[in-house]
């Protein structure tokens, strides 16, 4: 199953008054027609609300954004549906939370669904729920969403939709200097570059948020591409491997998903001070943290929750805990005999290596 992600962003989906952009979205669902699995993944389900209620600007209360987004969301549906049954495929349409990546039992089963709809030759259409998201749990536009669907399918290649080019050494807008990167091999190349947050008055990205989801799909092997979704020809040359945008190579090292979706989507709960022998034990060696090298417990938190682990005032990785905090407080600095006559458990590590990954 060689599944192709397209993630369309607000300023893809809608003018800047909220309008639809009826030509642009009939030009890509042509594209994904084509695709034998194509998954899509849009935002602009605020931005229709707004339309449909002359709001004039985008709300910042998140009620108002719920609001919105359950006025829009059926009716930007509707425009997939309809394009998609024009061009003889059948859409689904799939909302998912922050809820849905953050607990793994319901990460497997929206992989479950979306392959099952892949298997039927159904189209999914996919936006995060924002009727019941808060501003804690919103996936930014769904740059983050579209990348994490990626890792959960293993599609052969991300294609994240925007309104410039790809990716500048400074804001065109502002630096007439400022140029194109075509092509990066190592997110390092990036670090010093001033790629901003900026977003379209109806969006909630901006291509900081594309670069990060770049560089989760590339850890789990995944091509990406960052394309100017405007410009007609611009997304038919990607899907063709064309050099168009800016590309980021897959990392040479796979990552596996269960480490993807534990370093991005299982939020921390607390955080475990270790002392420098475990730290190089964790970065440098691969084992798995024991007690005896831990000197703080921070936050409350239970077994099974993720927590980070930090040494020196630098967080070096997270992981997910074998105990609670009150269980580690009780055994940090102990020697795993003692830990486990303390707590009566038969595991001896904190943290397993299994379920550990570095920042």
């Amino acid at each position: 199953m060689a599944v192709t992600v397209i993630k369309l962003g607000t300023s893809i989906t809608a003018e800047a008054d909220g309008t639809l952009r009826e030509e642009t979205l009939a030009r890509i669902c042509d594209e994904v027609a084509r695709l034998p699995d194509g998954v899509v993944v849009t935002s602009g389900a605020i931005a229709r609300g707004m339309r449909v209620m002359d709001l004039p600007i985008r709300p910042t209360a998140i009620a108002d954004l719920q609001a919105a987004s359950a006025v829009g969301q059926g009716k930007l549906f509707r425009v997939y549906d309809e394009l998609l049954r024009e061009r003889g495929r059948t859409a689904a349409q799939v909302l998912l939370t922050f809820h849905d990546m953050r607990e793994r039992t319901h990460y497997l089963n929206a992989r479950q669904t979306l392959r099952r709809l892949l298997d039927w030759n159904v189209v999914p259409v996919i936006n995060e729920n924002d009727t019941t998201a808060t501003d804690e749990i919103s996936f930014g536009d769904n740059d983050f969403l579209a990348a994490q669907v990626a890792v959960l399918l293993n599609a052969e290649r991300l294609i994240l939709l925007t309104n410039t080019d790809g990716v500048f050494t400074a804001n065109p807008a502002h630096d007439p200097d400022a140029k194109m990167v075509e092509l990066v091999e190592d997110f390092e190349e990036l670090r010093d570059l001033a790629i901003g947050h900026e977003t379209s008055p109806l969006g909630s990205g901006g291509m900081r948020s594309k670069v990060v989801a770049a560089e989760m799909a590339t850890a789990a092997g995944i091509p990406v591409s960052i394309v100017n979704g405007l410009r007609e020809d611009a997304l038919s040359r990607a899907l063709a491997g064309e050099p168009e945008g800016t590309r980021f190579l897959p990392s040479a090292a796979r990552t596996s998903s269960f480490k993807l979706w534990l370093k991005y989507a299982k939020p921390t709960q607390g955080t475990l001070v270790v002392d420098p022998g475990a730290a190089r034990a964790l970065t440098q060696q691969g084992t798995s943290l024991l007690p005896v090298g831990i000197t703080d417990v921070r936050g409350a938190f239970d077994a099974g929750d993720a927590v980070e682990v930090s040494a020196e005032g630098a967080v070096i990785g997270k992981g997910i805990s074998n105990f609670s905090s009150e269980e580690l407080r009780r055994a940090q600095g102990k020697r795993s005999a003692e830990v486990q006559q303390l707590l009566g458990a038969t595991a001896e590590e904190a943290v397993h290596r299994d379920y550990f990954v570095l920042s």
